[in-house]
This record gives structure tokens, sequence and C-alpha cells, in this order.
């Protein structure tokens, strides 16, 4: 059974929340791929709205969330911009500040703690909408062409999915910021060390997420949450070998 107060939101709130959240994991997967750029505008509410068949409000609301987790900015008579430096305002953790593997492993235990709860409220509240969309990530993670950088960005969007289906919408802004901000590239270069050993990195990450999808699609937290501790746990370790083989011996 769902928390009472995920039950009291009406349907309308809910529906009109959900809406926003994908369209902030959509903007933020292509400001995360490289499709807006660094100081570069964003297309106009009205573009969004057509594009993405949502009303002037969601798509503010959208932005919104984005200027929270520091992603954008918005100069008024002017529009929207991919922003060069996080804005200071929100929840933020300088990606400067993380500059050791200390730094990248502390990150990490931080998402450890946020996403194992995540995947366990998931279970019982995503949609078939959202299991589908995690279906089509793990799909492309399987594909046997995908470069170091598209399975970040697959690895990005089933993490997101996942956020967005805990129907809470911090989750979504702290995770956003954690996977867009601060770790991509230091994840992009772990994936390239991994794919150096025998057994290919994809394969790996690929069953580790299909065991966290099978225990959402069929509602099972505890199965979840263990799945997702795994996962991670997993990531920390290869991310701690690669910065290591990557560092010259004294």
């Amino acid at each position: 059974m769902l928390p009472m107060d995920y039950h009291n939101v009406q349907p309308g709130a809910r529906k009109h929340r959900s809406m926003a959240e994908e369209l902030v994991a959509d903007l933020s997967r292509r400001i995360y791929e490289g499709e807006f750029a660094r100081a570069t505008k964003l297309p106009t509410e009205s573009q969004v709205m057509q594009t993405h068949g949502v009303s002037r409000t969601v798509v503010r609301e959208a932005i919104s969330r984005l200027q929270a987790a520091g992603l954008v900015e918005t100069r008024h008579g002017i529009g929207t911009f991919v922003c060069d430096i996080p804005s200071p305002s929100g929840f933020r953790i300088d990606p400067a500040s993380i500059v050791t593997l200390s730094d990248v492993l502390a990150v990490l235990e931080l998402r450890i703690s946020l996403e194992v709860e995540a995947a366990g409220l998931a279970s019982h509240r995503r949609t078939n909408e959202q299991l589908q969309l995690m279906r089509d990530s793990l799909d492309i993670l399987k594909s046997n062409a995908i470069s170091a950088e598209y399975a970040v960005a697959a690895d990005f969007q089933f993490h997101q999915q996942i956020a967005l289906a805990t129907g809470n919408r911090y989750f979504t802004d702290i995770m956003l910021h954690l996977e867009v901000s601060i770790l991509p590239r230091a994840r992009v270069h772990s994936t390239r060390q991994a794919n150096n050993g025998k057994e290919p990195y994809v394969e790996r990450l690929s069953r580790e997420h299909e065991a966290i999808y099978q225990a959402i699609a069929r509602g099972d937290s505890d199965a979840a949450r263990a799945a997702m501790r795994l996962h991670l746990s997993n990531s920390r370790e290869r991310m701690r070998r690669s910065y290591e083989a990557a560092t010259p011996a004294d």
C-alpha cells in the first residue's frame, strides 16, 4: 500500500507534476549529452510547449527545477541559457570541490543512501509508462555498438526514471544535480577503463540494472533496494579501480 500522503495528491496534480518531471529529465539529458551546449539558449517556452505537447505552466515548472539544479539561468527579456557555472541557489555541491578519489567515492556514498530508498519507493509507485522508459534505457545499454559516452547517457536515464517513479520531486532534484553536475566525466572515464577488462563493462552494467528493473517491475521493494545497493557498491569499486589504474605509481 502506498503512503497516505501520496494517495491524497489529486490525480490532476500528480499528472501535472509527472509531466514537469518528464520534461526536466528530457531537457537535462539533452544538456548532459551536449545537444544544448554551455552558454547556449534553450528553445522558447512556446517551442517547448509545441514540441512536448505540454502547457506553459508545465514548461515554467520544469525550467524552475533546472534553475534550482544549477543547470540553466533565465535572463529576463532574453531567454533561458545553459549555465557555465552552477547557480549557488538550491541544493548544490560545487563540482570543482570533487578533486580526489576520496571526494568522488564520498559522493557515490551519498548516491547509495538516496538511490537505494528511491528504488524501494519506485517499486510501489511507478507507472507502466515509467517502467517502459526504464526498459527502453536498458535496451539501449544492451546494444552491441554502444559507445562509452552513450552507455553513461543510458545509465543516467535509467536512474532518472527511478527517481521520477518515486513521486517525490526532491529525489529527482538532488539526483539530477549529482548526476549531471558532478559525476558524468568521472563515469565516462570509469567506463573506458572498465572496458579494458576481460568481461565487457556494459554486460556487467546491464545485468545489475536488469536485477533492479525486475524487482521494481514485480513490486518487490526489498529486492529493489538490495539490487540497487549492490549495483552502486560495485560502481564505487569500479571507479576506485579505474582511478588507481590511471594514477602513475610513485
